[in-house]
């Protein structure tokens, strides 16, 4: 089995129970994804463009705090903390809205709604679109400190499965759960839901740590072996960067504080020529996946008559596009990344965009939207998620847990930000999606370029 699956010795125990840990992340997320899209466009797509601006902002702010955190806390705390946080707010956004509900009000968007629904909703919107990318790139840096380069070329594709799977549950769970209610408690019970999941997630993180901490498998388990004898030289495999993958500046096991302030996360993006490349490909893949989300909202809008409908049909949007993308994952991904490598791999997204706006120019119906929809995310989640993570496996530590996250995390909104602005912009001049589609070309052409460039840097930094 391990063979079949591309693994060595000892990696496929390491391998199931990150897939496991990537199957609970993601199936919660997506009992609230559909919740925060119905959310977001029940008042109209004007209201939606803002809320993209106040999370953008939103966004810097809980970056620094999350630095702060981080400086303070070792991995095998600062996680769970993480997620316990999720599972609080979860629970009062619930019990807010039963509250809401059992005193006469409605949810936002309805006849019945009230200034408390409307300020859950919009709320709840920007702080799932916040949180959701720290339980990503904290889940991800996770990764990268277990496993080297090599390991993660081979393996985080089918860690990538696990995710999809969780994915496809949430999002098919909540269609049905959608589809045969019309109750007002049921974004409620959506919530609560996932922060099951969410308690979950804490109990397979501390069983993991503990395993890759007991395995010559993992990058941990080398770092804890050589640390506890000096003759022993550091894994073939990979590069250089497997050893900093677990060890601080001094060469001592990553087990105790990371260290540094807040600001360093700023810092290192600021003064790095690398990270700065990361980030750049990641605002170009924001205001790409904006601009096809502000599409796809719009059809969606169009085509639902209650608050159930819009969570049933945004709910299905996003489980089509992991099943698109789990056949994306089990038939291209495992090898893609280690024929074409990183540089054009990466490159593949750009390419598919600027190919989906073309075709939805011609027809812009709900069954296009749909299939460019799953190809869209298929591709991003499938092909380029994996290959960006392999991005971070030759920086250090103190850079995964602080520097990633302002990537992660702000410069993505900060895209999302600039794509609302320019689908605003394109609905004020009320140009149509042909437009749309012409615009894309330069952008793509940019981010096909810097695509490449990022494959050949990290070459580069694996080589030294």
């Amino acid at each position: 089995m391990p063979k079949l699956l591309n693994m060595k010795r000892g990696e496929l125990p390491l391998a199931v129970m990150s897939a496991l840990f990537f199957f609970l992340v993601l199936c919660g997320y997506f009992f609230l994804r559909p919740v925060r899209e119905a959310m977001g466009v029940a008042r109209g797509m004007d209201e939606l463009r803002w809320l993209f601006v106040v999370t953008s902002v939103a966004s810097l702010a809980a970056v620094l705090a999350f630095g702060g955190v981080v400086a303070r806390m070792n991995r095998r705390r600062f996680i769970p903390v993480a997620y316990l946080f999720v599972i609080g707010c979860l629970i009062a956004f619930a019990a807010l809205l039963i509250v809401d509900v059992r005193s006469g009000g409605g949810l936002i968007g309805t006849d019945a709604q009230t200034g408390l629904s409307r300020g859950v909703g919009y709320t709840f919107y920007v702080w799932l679109t916040v949180i959701n990318l720290f339980t990503t790139s904290v889940f991800w840096a996770f990764m990268v400190d277990i496993f080297d380069v090599g390991q993660g070329k081979r393996l985080f594709a089918f860690v990538g499965i696990g995710g999809t799977l969780g994915a496809i549950a949430g999002g098919w769970t909540a269609n049905l759960i959608s589809s045969m209610t019309e109750s007002p408690y049921l974004p409620a019970g959506l919530m609560l839901i996932a922060a099951g999941c969410y308690c979950l997630v804490i109990f397979v993180m501390l069983a993991l740590d503990r395993m890759a901490v007991r395995s010559e498998a993992s990058t941990l388990g080398a770092v804890q072996a050589r640390s506890t004898d000096p003759g022993a030289t550091p894994s073939a495999e990979g590069s250089g960067s497997a050893g900093e993958a677990g060890q601080g500046k001094s060469g001592a096991p990553d087990r105790g504080e990371i260290g540094g302030t807040f600001w360093d996360g700023l810092r290192a993006v600021v003064t790095s020529p690398y990270l700065l490349g990361v980030g750049l490909w990641v605002v170009f893949m924001a205001v790409a996946n904006t601009m096809v989300y502000f599409t796809q909202a719009n059809i969606i809008l169009t085509d639902s008559d209650t608050f159930s409908q819009l969570v049933a049909n945004f709910a299905l949007f996003d489980y089509v596009a992991q099943i698109a993308t789990l056949i994306t994952q089990v038939f291209i991904t495992t090898h893609l990344i280690r024929k074409v490598g990183v540089g054009w791999t990466l490159a593949i997204l750009p390419i598919v965009t600027l190919a989906g706006f073309a075709v939805l120019a011609v027809w812009p119906i709900y069954g296009v939207m749909l299939i460019f929809s799953a190809v869209h995310r298929a591709t991003r989640y499938a092909i380029s998620r994996p290959s960006r993570e392999t991005l971070f496996s030759v920086v250090t530590p103190s850079e995964k847990y602080k520097a990633k996250p302002v990537v992660d995390v702000f410069l993505y909104r900060f895209g999302d930000a600039a794509g609302a602005g320019i689908d605003g912009l394109f609905a004020a001049l009320g140009l149509t999606l042909a437009w749309v589609a012409i615009s894309t070309g330069p952008l793509a052409a940019m981010w096909i370029a810097l695509s490449i460039g990022m494959g050949r840097a990290q070459a580069r930094r694996v080589a030294d």
